[in-house]
C-alpha cells in the first residue's frame, strides 16, 4: 500500500505545483521578492500569504484524491487519524520547503553553487518535496491506523 499512496501523493503534488498555481503565486511564495514598486518593502513576512495559499492547494488536492480515488486504488482506506497526520505534514513541509531558504542553504554549503547559479534550485526543491514531504507523508498514511 505504501507505493500506491506514494504514487497518489506524487500525482497530487505535481498537479498542485504546476497547473494548480499561477505565475504570481509561484513568484511570491518563496518571499523576499520585493521590487521598486512594492507597497510594503522590508516586511519579514513578505510572501507568506502566497506560500500558505499554495500549501493549502496541495492539502485540498491531496484530500480530494485520497478520499475519491483512494478506495478504488488502495487496498484499504487510510484512517482519519492517518489522513490528518499525513495532510498536516504535506501542508507544513510544503510551506517550509517552498520558502527555499533551506534548499538554497543546502546548495550553497554542499558544493552546488554552480548548479544554483545555472537554475538548479527548482530541481533540488522538487527533490526535497519528494524526500522530506511526500515520503514521510506516505509513511504516516500507511503506518497510522
Amino acid at each position: 500500500m505504501f507505493a500506491s499512496i506514494y504514487v497518489l501523493l506524487l500525482v497530487c503534488h505535481w498537479f498542485a505545483d504546476y497547473p494548480g498555481q499561477g505565475d504570481r503565486m509561484a513568484a511570491k511564495k518563496s518571499g523576499w521578492t520585493e521590487g521598486p514598486n512594492d507597497r510594503c518593502p522590508g516586511r519579514y513576512h513578505h510572501g507568506w500569504g502566497h506560500n500558505l495559499l499554495h500549501a493549502s492547494i496541495h492539502v485540498v488536492t491531496t484530500t480530494a484524491v485520497l478520499l475519491a480515488a483512494g478506495p478504488l486504488v488502495l487496498d484499504h482506506q487510510p484512517s482519519w487519524r492517518s489522513l490528518a497526520a499525513g495532510l498536516a505534514w504535506i501542508g507544513m513541509s510544503h510551506a517550509a520547503i517552498d520558502r527555499r531558504r533551506g534548499v538554497r542553504w543546502w546548495m550553497e554549503h554542499t558544493g552546488q553553487r554552480g548548479y544554483l547559479a545555472a537554475g538548479g534550485l527548482e530541481k533540488v526543491d522538487q527533490a526535497a518535496h519528494f524526500s522530506f514531504g511526500l515520503l514521510p507523508a506516505a509513511l504516516l498514511l500507511t503506518l497510522i491506523r
